[in-house]
C-alpha cells in the first residue's frame, strides 16, 4: 500500500490527465447526439421516413429564409412546444440554427426530454446554403 501512496505522489500529473481522458472518452461512447453534415441530413431525410428538420432560429430569421420543409420552434420557445414534437420521439430529429450553436443546445434539451435520435446541422443554415441546396424564401 505505501508503494501505491507513493507512486500516486509521483506520478499525480499524469494520473489526473489519464483520468481526464477516460472520461472523454466515454462521455464520446455515451454521447448519441451529433453533427451531421447538410449532404448527411438530404440523406437521411430520404433514407429514413419520418425524420424531421427543426430550425431554431427566431422568428425574423426564419422569415427571411429557411430550409424547405423545415419545421419552425425557436430555441426561446422549444421548452414550452416540446409536446409538437412527441411524435418523433424515436424518429431522426435535425435542428438547425444560423450556425449550428444555438441547434446544439437545442439538441441538449430534446435528449434531456427523452427523444433518441437527435442531430446537430453542423455549420447550421449558412452550411445548407453553401451547398446549394433548397431552401424558401
Amino acid at each position: 500500500m505505501e508503494h501505491l501512496n507513493e507512486f500516486v505522489e509521483i506520478n499525480w500529473v499524469m494520473i489526473l490527465l489519464w483520468c481526464f481522458l477516460l472520461g472523454m472518452i466515454i462521455n464520446s461512447f455515451l454521447k448519441s447526439t451529433y453533427d451531421i453534415s447538410p449532404q448527411q441530413t438530404v440523406q437521411l431525410m430520404s433514407h429514413e421516413t419520418g425524420s424531421i428538420i427543426v430550425d431554431v432560429r427566431e422568428d425574423k430569421e426564419y422569415q427571411s429564409s429557411h430550409i424547405k420543409d423545415s419545421m419552425h420552434i425557436p430555441l426561446s420557445a422549444l421548452s414550452s412546444r416540446l409536446d409538437e414534437l412527441k411524435k418523433y420521439k424515436e424518429k431522426n430529429v435535425i435542428l438547425g440554427c444560423r450556425s449550428g450553436s444555438r441547434s446544439g443546445r437545442a439538441c441538449g434539451m430534446l435528449k434531456k426530454n427523452g427523444f433518441e435520435k437527435v442531430h446537430n446541422l453542423r455549420g447550421g443554415v449558412l452550411a445548407w446554403e453553401n451547398d446549394n441546396l433548397p431552401m424558401n424564401k
